[in-house]
């Protein structure tokens, strides 16, 4: 019997269609979907709000009688978590759909939980990028585009930088081990983008070092490309 996987269409995992001769993949991941819950979905900072909701509720039915300050307060927590458990498994159907793919000339995002979409990121139209730590070596990695071409921030989401709305930028979401892969995106770009590197005063890379295994954890630090004119 073959193998089955979810995504049975792709030519390989994360890919629509074979790679072309000569293009090369670098490093393929998904995101921590505890990370993803808790900076996409706000499922921390919700437990925080349900929580004070349910002691202002405790402290307004102090005073009545045990099953008329017991039923409410039960009733609240039970939907509180039904929520919060809802949120959980939407990010984690999110994280286990999602697949990041770098190689030596794009970026490739399939993303999607009932409507996959696959977004193709050519190096050359990278304008920059940006790391934004969290816990435990985790974090962002925005994508800023270079041209007039931009993708609609309903179509990202949760796959793009918070709040930037005019200008969406496409984000790998919650990476382990981010610092590490951005610093592959750096050297693909930089080797892909030999001529706008010396504009800006930075070495053109070699070709970045095959494939998938990743380096050792090492501290997250901010770090981007230069922006592209």
């Amino acid at each position: 019997m073959s193998p089955h996987h979810e995504h049975e269409f792709e030519a390989a995992p994360g890919l629509p269609e074979p790679l072309p001769r000569g293009e090369r993949l670098i490093w393929q991941g998904s995101p921590d979907w505890v990370q993803l819950a808790i900076h996409a979905f706000h499922v921390r900072k919700l437990a925080i709000y349900f929580s004070a909701m349910l002691a202002v509720q405790w402290l307004y039915l102090l005073g009545e009688p045990g099953a008329a300050l017991l039923m409410p307060l039960l009733t609240s927590a039970i939907m509180a978590s039904l929520a919060l458990l809802l949120l959980g498994a939407t990010a984690w159907f999110a994280a286990r759909t999602t697949l990041y793919t770098l190689t030596d000339r794009r970026i490739v995002m399939r993303i999607g939980v009932v409507l996959t979409l696959t977004l193709n990121l050519p190096l050359k139209q990278i304008g920059g990028a940006a790391l934004k730590p969290q816990a435990d070596g985790h974090g962002d990695i925005a994508l800023s585009l270079a041209g007039t071409d931009r993708i609609a921030y309903l179509n990202l989401w949760p796959h793009a930088r918070p709040w930037q709305l005019k200008r969406p930028q496409p984000s790998l979401r919650c990476l382990p081990v981010a610092a590490a892969v951005g610093e592959r995106i750096q050297q693909a770009w930089l080797a892909a983008n030999p001529q706008a590197a010396a504009l800006v005063g930075m070495p053109a890379a070699a070709p970045v070092a095959s494939p998938l295994a990743e380096p050792a954890s090492r501290p997250v630090r901010e770090h981007g490309m230069p922006s592209a004119a």
